[in-house]
């Protein structure tokens, strides 16, 4: 928080004593879909309130596209840099870090004035000259819970302010207040957990579809992808046994209105049947909207939720078999006043509590992910030029 204040009252200057207008994140995975998710949840919610200090900016994929679009769309000498990794040791990342620091050289500044470390104490990346300051997460946080740790606070507190992070935090406080109740009727997320148990066990339904009736949550489908696929896709329990039960769903979502006129068409007809999770809010974030046609534009996203809602429940018979719909297709619905910092931080916890309770019911390990490390393996491998079979087949198709 100090940190922050300082960067906005001009304390923390650029190397040319100028104020920093921009911070971009530099990190993959958990360093980059929570973090992002949330600032965009909250970006037009702070251009509203007049909360935004610094515009932020994220770049992620080792794909040098990707950092040179950022790159391009910023005023490099005034951006402060967060290179964000527990270990200190992602590929990704320290290529992107070196990346940024060949731009920064260019633009003619000196990088260890704009590159700011997010690690844990024990990685190479700490107490480092090559950054202006580093700030530490602990070492057993996995990335995909790492929002509500530094790795969130720096980019938030220096995009938001402090203070704004300070009620993301109280608002996830409460909803891990709410996941300790034993009445599960009074526990949200552990209901939450044990219909989606039910729906994946016991009805055989695979894949569960998350749509935000908020087009500032579009990023908050993918975070959630994450957070779910890598904590319980697993095929062992916690002793290193198989299992003989399916764990995990298929996590897939947009916002709406925008899905319906996408993937709807299967989700109502489909032969697939897929449980939805909606999220809807009865106030915009602007608050003051335009009546269009007898009503505003809330009303309308919020008329279209409930008529989905009931579409996708009680379907509709037609003797035009091309339009009949079946329904009997589950769904839940988290509704909320605003999407505002302490709404935002009680979806995190909820669906990070929900998450968690059926890592338990399943007896699986939700924190650590053994399936993502074997590709970072073989790439290395390749870059070795140590390969064989099939990895040298594609290794000599891609000329690498």
């Amino acid at each position: 928080a100090k940190f922050a204040n300082d960067v906005h009252a001009g304390k923390i200057v650029n190397g040319k004593g100028e104020k920093f207008t921009t911070v971009v994140q530099i990190g993959i995975g958990g360093s980059d879909l929570g973090p992002r998710a949330l600032y965009l949840a909250l970006e037009n919610w702070a251009k509203t309130n007049h909360t935004l200090k610094m515009q932020a900016a994220f770049i992620s994929n080792v794909d040098p596209d990707d950092a040179s679009a950022v790159l391009n769309n910023i005023d490099v000498e005034h951006a402060l840099f967060i290179v964000v990794s527990k270990s200190g040791t992602t590929l990704e990342t320290l290529t992107n870090a070196a990346f940024v620091e060949d731009a920064l050289k260019k633009a003619g500044v000196d990088p260890s004035k704009h590159m700011l470390a997010c690690t844990s104490e024990t990685s190479p990346l700490a107490n480092n000259d090559k950054f202006l300051d580093s700030f530490y997460m602990d070492d057993y946080i996995g990335g995909r819970y790492s929002s509500s740790s530094a790795v969130g606070c720096c980019v938030l507190s220096l995009a938001f302010g402090p203070e704004v992070f300070a009620r993301l935090m109280a608002g996830a406080h409460a909803a891990d207040e709410t996941a300790k109740e034993k009445d599960i009727l009074k526990n949200p997320a552990l209901l939450d957990a044990l219909i989606g148990v039910y729906e994946r066990n016991f009805l055989g339904y695979a894949t569960t579809a998350v749509l935000p009736y908020s087009q500032a949550l579009s990023r908050f489908p993918a975070h959630l992808q994450q957070l779910d696929m890598e904590s319980n896709g697993k095929s062992v329990n916690r002793f290193g046994e198989k299992v003989n039960y399916v764990t995990g769903p298929i996590i897939f979502g947009e916002p709406g209105t925008n899905g319906q006129h996408s993937f709807y068409q299967l989700l109502h007809q489909g032969k697939t049947i897929v449980p939805l999770q909606f999220i809807g809010f009865k106030d915009s974030q602007i608050g003051n909207d335009v009546v269009i046609e007898g009503s505003t534009s809330q009303k309308k996203l919020d008329a279209n939720v409930s008529a989905q809602i009931v579409a996708f429940a009680c379907g509709k018979d037609d003797e035009n078999p091309n339009k009949n719909f079946d329904g009997g297709r589950p769904s839940s619905i988290i509704i909320g006043q605003q999407l505002n910092p302490e709404t935002l931080g009680a979806l995190l916890a909820h669906f990070e509590n929900k998450v968690m309770f059926q890592g338990f019911v399943w007896n699986i390990n939700s924190f650590d992910q053994e399936g993502v490390q074997l590709g970072k393996v073989l790439a290395k491998r390749v870059l070795a030029h140590d390969t064989d079979g099939a990895l040298a087949v594609y290794s000599d198709l891609l000329e690498i």
